[in-house]
């Protein structure tokens, strides 16, 4: 690393060289080329000597529109990660220039933005997706074999890959931070003796990637409740005060917290305000409040302490002061199992985030902040909440995409959902849990509210693009009355849904309750109507 020389140098201004990749095989240098929305690929000899030109499809097409990663398969394909502004391909030609296929997301046409690509041993192609942030593999004839990494913890965004032909080893970078992480899918004695490319034994459970976790459902006597399909739309109102709903805290059946990124409104069922506070945290996509059992507001301010507002909103106390001024404060939810409060934090110089616990004193009593191997959970929590058996469920997110990560109430990771099928992408955006411990979440992509069960399965899209809502944003469940109150990123209109009725399970019949529902004392148990 003493001496630098230069191989070739640029004697065309129009045309920039984008990538570089050095061919094991032949030592040649492909080069891929860039010129105002057109690319073309460039070979070299050792020389230094201009040997051949890719630049068209044989109708006499362009082949690629922007260049990014050049890489060359076992067969001496050309494979190239072309991406220009929304989407892109996966270019495959022969080593002679011939076009062979265009990978374009799974499924077929989904859009794909490549980043990061390589190929392995048993000629498979690797390559980052920025829209879904997964490593997706295809065989040499571009069928899509598997989401290889989805999310993965530490990294989040995967930009970059490089294989390593002597360990097997794959070595994955970042876009959002400085974190490289090295994982093992191949073993060596498959690489050396498999000669069929798409075999799909030679894949190994990846350690880093967690598993979904297997906890049993909960059992006892409690009430037969039942979802209901579709939901019952039962009440709009128009919130004065505020022009967006990010985020809901339910006071009572009648009265909730709403806030956008300047406001933070208390109001009714008819949408007037009925209180102000004036120092709210300013945020656009973040849980800043929360409600009490003595129905105080808990809220983060715009020194990012996090406050208390008594009930009668006569009294503000400051209950957890920021002393690092290095960790924001993002999110917050108050536990009704433990009284505690639990906060999602932010770092921004390295873009990670973690999850603290504070008792009902204030004193923090537990961090969540990495998986059982070291690497991060948390790129950015925006939300956070808790469900009936202790998981702490956050959603977690830098835009486009994200994951609900949701870990046991010890800190252990069980699983991080990213969209149905899982690596399709997900903005998630306000989350909540409801009394059959299933998951809620806006999905700001589609533009729907996801219904997931404890375990992280995807059972339904319970809303998609509700009238008068269009893109749903937040979300809050209201335990006594079982209803959804759900609030609209594009204005002020927060409706009202019933999707869960409740039935005596003893008796098999509804008993009428002044507010709609129906009464019992028996198991959750769910059951489609």
């Amino acid at each position: 690393m003493k001496t630098t020389t230069t191989f070739i140098e640029r004697t065309y201004s129009t045309w920039e060289p984008r990538c570089v990749y050095c061919s094991p095989s032949t030592g040649d240098l492909l080069v891929g080329m860039y010129r105002y929305r057109t690319g073309k690929v460039t070979r070299y000899n050792q020389s230094g000597q201009l040997t051949q030109t890719i630049q068209n499809h044989n109708t006499g097409w362009r082949l690629y529109s922007k260049p990014s990663y050049i890489t060359e398969n076992n067969n001496g394909d050309v494979v190239v990660s072309d991406y220009d502004y929304e989407s892109g391909a996966v270019v495959v030609t022969e080593r002679g220039g011939r076009h062979r296929f265009s990978y374009t997301g799974h499924p077929s046409g989904s859009r794909l933005r490549p980043c990061g690509i390589c190929t392995d041993a048993l000629s498979h192609i690797l390559v980052c997706d920025g829209r879904t942030n997964t490593v997706q593999m295809i065989d040499r004839d571009g069928q899509f074999l598997s989401h290889l990494l989805i999310r993965p913890s530490g990294i989040f965004y995967p930009q970059s890959l490089s294989y390593d032909v002597n360990t097997h080893c794959l070595w994955v970078g970042s876009e959002a931070n400085n974190t490289l992480v090295i994982y093992r899918y191949i073993t060596r004695q498959d690489a050396l003796t498999d000669l069929n490319p798409a075999t799909a034994d030679v894949m190994e459970s990846l350690s880093e990637i967690p598993t979904t976790g297997t906890e049993k459902p909960q059992q006892g006597n409690q009430c037969l409740l039942k979802l209901m399909s579709p939901p019952e739309l039962l009440h709009s109102l128009t919130v004065t005060g505020v022009y967006g709903c990010y985020h809901i805290s339910c006071v009572t059946s009648d009265r909730v917290w709403v806030s956008d990124d300047d406001n933070l409104m208390l109001t009714d069922t008819t949408g007037v305000p009925l209180h102000r506070v004036e120092d709210s945290c300013s945020g656009y996509d973040k849980g800043l409040h929360t409600v009490n059992s003595e129905s105080e507001l808990i809220y983060i301010d715009r020194k990012d302490n996090i406050n208390k507002l008594s009930k009668d909103m006569k009294t503000t106390t400051t209950f957890i002061e920021r002393t690092d001024s290095t960790w924001e404060p993002r999110c917050v939810y108050w536990s009704p199992s433990t009284g505690d409060l639990l906060v999602g934090m932010f770092k921004d110089d390295t873009k990670t985030g973690k999850v603290t616990r504070y008792n009902q004193s204030g004193q923090l009593t537990q961090t969540i902040q990495n998986d059982n191997t070291g690497l991060g959970l948390y790129n950015e929590p925006h939300y956070i909440t808790e469900n009936n058996n202790g998981d702490v469920v956050v959603s977690d997110c830098d835009y486009p995409s994200g994951a609900v990560v949701v870990t046991e109430r010890g800190g252990r990771h069980r699983f991080s959902y990213t969209g149905p099928p899982s690596g399709s992408g997900l903005w998630p955006l306000g989350i909540c849990t409801d009394a059959l411990s299933h998951i809620l979440v806006c999905d700001a992509t589609t533009k729907t509210v996801q219904m997931m069960d404890r375990d992280g399965q995807f059972l339904s899209h319970l809303l998609i693009r509700p009238s008068g809502i269009f893109s749903p944003h937040s979300l809050s469940y209201d335990v006594n009355t079982h209803r959804l109150w759900v609030g609209s990123r594009s204005n002020n209109t927060v409706v009202i849904y019933r999707y869960i009725t409740r039935q005596d399970a003893l008796t098999d019949e509804h008993t009428s309750r002044p507010d709609g529902d129906t009464m019992s004392s028996s198991t959750p148990a769910v059951e489609w109507r």
